[in-house]
C-alpha cells in the first residue's frame, strides 16, 4: 500500500520553487504519468539540510520521457537507458529522469533491472529507509516503505532484509557508515539487523573496484565526524578489508583539533591518521590527493618546526602534518598554528645563486642546499646575513 503522507514540504522548498523542475514535472503529469522527486532532495528536506541534486521518479518508460520532453524542445540524453535513467536537460539544467524498477538479478556490483509501475518496486530496490521517500511537484510526501519514521529519528536503516540489500551492492556497506556518519542522530547507537548484515558479507567488500572504494571512503572521510563509524567499521572486520593495517584510534584526536581551530575537514590528513598499507594504491587516489597524501604522512613525523613544514607542503597539506603530528603526540592545538604554516607558505628562501659567484654546477647546488637546510632547521628563522656568515 503506498502511503501518501498526510503532510506537505515547506512550500518555500527550493526544488518546489524550482522553474526548471516544475516545467519537467508538469511535462509528465500532462502525458499522464506519475513524477515524483525522490532520495537526496527529499530527504535532506525534511531534515532541514541543504538539497543539491534533483532526481526524479516517474512511471513512464525511457522511450516515453525521452518522447514526451523532445516534443516540448527539451533535450534528452540516453545516459543509462539499460537501468531507466535519462538526463533532462530543461532551461539549460540536466535532470536525472529514471523509471520505477525492480531488480532481476545482481551480481553485488551490478544490477539487471526490470522497469514497473509499481513505486512499491522502486522504493524496495533502493537502499536505507530514508532514502524511499517521495514527494509530488505540489510538496505531498509519498512514502511507500513508512521511512519517514526512521528519517525523523536520524535512524539509518537498510530497506527490509539488510543483508539481501547488501548483496545486491556490497558498496552499500560503506554507504551505510557514510550515511550514519552523515545523518544519524548522535548517540542514537547503530541499528543491530544492519551491522548483523554488514558482518555476514564482508567477503563482497573484495570484489569492489578500487575507485568505488576510493570514492566512498573519502566522502565519508568528509563528513564533520567520522570517528565514530570509523571505530564501528574496524570492531565490524570492514576497515580491515579495505584499509588492512589501517588503526582509527588517531582519527577522533585529528577532528577534535580540526573542530578547535575551526577548520574544514581535511579527507587526506584524516586518511593519513588511519594509515595502512598501499593505501594509494587501494583506494585509487589521484595524483593530487596521493602527493597531499605523502606530504602529510611525511611532514607529520618531522622534527621541523611548523613555518619550515608550511614552506615544503604548502597551507593545506602543512596544516594536515601538523595535526595529524599534534594528535600522535596528544598535544593540545593552538590557534596560532595556522598562522605560522601560513607565514611559512608564503616564505621565500633569502639565498640566491648570484650570493655565490665563485661557485658553480654541483658546488653551487650543493651550498644552496646546505643553507636550505639550515634555514629549514631555524624554523626560517635565520636571515640571508646569518646564513652566508662564515
Amino acid at each position: 500500500m503506498v502511503r501518501h503522507i498526510a503532510q506537505q514540504l515547506d512550500p518555500e522548498t527550493p526544488f518546489l520553487n524550482d522553474p526548471a523542475a516544475q516545467k519537467l514535472c508538469r511535462l509528465l503529469a500532462a502525458a499522464g504519468h506519475v513524477a515524483l522527486f525522490v532520495g537526496g532532495c527529499v530527504r535532506n528536506t525534511i531534515l532541514g539540510l541543504p538539497a543539491s541534486d534533483i532526481d526524479i521518479a516517474t512511471d513512464a518508460l525511457p522511450e516515453r520521457v525521452i518522447q514526451i520532453v523532445q516534443a516540448a524542445g527539451c533535450r534528452a540524453v540516453p545516459t543509462g537507458l539499460a537501468h531507466g535513467t535519462v538526463t533532462v536537460i530543461v532551461e539549460d539544467r540536466p535532470f536525472e529522469v529514471t523509471t520505477f524498477r525492480r531488480d532481476v538479478a545482481t551480481d553485488g556490483r551490478r544490477a539487471v533491472v526490470a522497469f514497473s509501475e509499481s513505486i512499491v518496486d522502486d522504493a524496495r530496490r533502493r537502499d536505507f529507509t530514508m532514502n524511499a521517500i517521495y514527494a509530488d511537484r505540489y510538496g505531498v510526501i509519498v512514502d511507500p516503505l513508512d521511512g519517514l519514521p526512521d528519517l525523523r529519528a536520524r535512524h539509518v536503516r537498510f530497506i527490509e532484509d539488510a543483508s539481501l540489500r547488501i548483496r545486491e551492492d556490497y558498496l552499500r556497506t560503506l554507504r551505510y557508515f557514510r550515511f550514519h556518519a552523515c545523518y544519524a542522530a548522535p548517540g542514537g547507537g547503530w541499528d543491530a539487523d544492519a551491522l548483523a548484515g554488514i558482518a555476514a558479507n564482508l567477503d563482497g567488500l573484495d570484489t569492489l573496484s578500487a575507485e568505488r572504494v576510493g570514492v566512498e571512503m573519502i566522502k565519508l572521510l568528509s563528513t564533520a565526524d567520522p570517528a565514530p563509524a570509523v571505530a564501528v567499521m574496524a570492531q565490524t572486520g570492514v576497515l580491515a578489508r579495505v584499509l588492512p593495517g589501517a588503526d582509527p584510534q588517531l582519527v577522533a584526536l585529528l577532528v577534535h583539533l580540526e573542530e578547535t581551530l575551526g577548520l574544514s575537514p581535511d579527507p587526506m590528513a584524516r586518511l593519513a591518521a588511519l594509515g595502512g598499507d598501499n593505501v594509494a594504491k587501494r583506494l585509487r587516489l589521484s595524483r593530487a590527493d596521493q602527493k597531499r597524501l605523502e606530504m602529510i604522512c611525511t611532514h607529520s613525523v618531522s622534527a621541523l618546526g611548523r613555518k619550515a613544514i608550511g614552506y615544503l607542503a604548502g597551507i593545506r597539506a602543512g596544516t594536515g602534518a601538523v595535526l595529524l603530528r599534534a594528535a600522535m603526540s596528544n598535544t593540545p592545538a593552538d590557534p596560532g598554528w595556522i598562522a605560522e604554516i601560513s607565514e611559512g607558505a608564503e616564505a621565500v628562501f633569502p639565498i640566491r645563486a648570484n650570493d655565490f659567484p665563485l661557485l658553480k654546477g654541483e658546488s653551487l647546488g650543493a651550498g644552496l642546499a646546505t643553507l636550505k637546510s639550515e634555514w629549514l632547521a631555524s624554523n626560517l628563522a635565520k636571515t640571508k646575513n646569518e646564513l652566508l656568515k662564515p
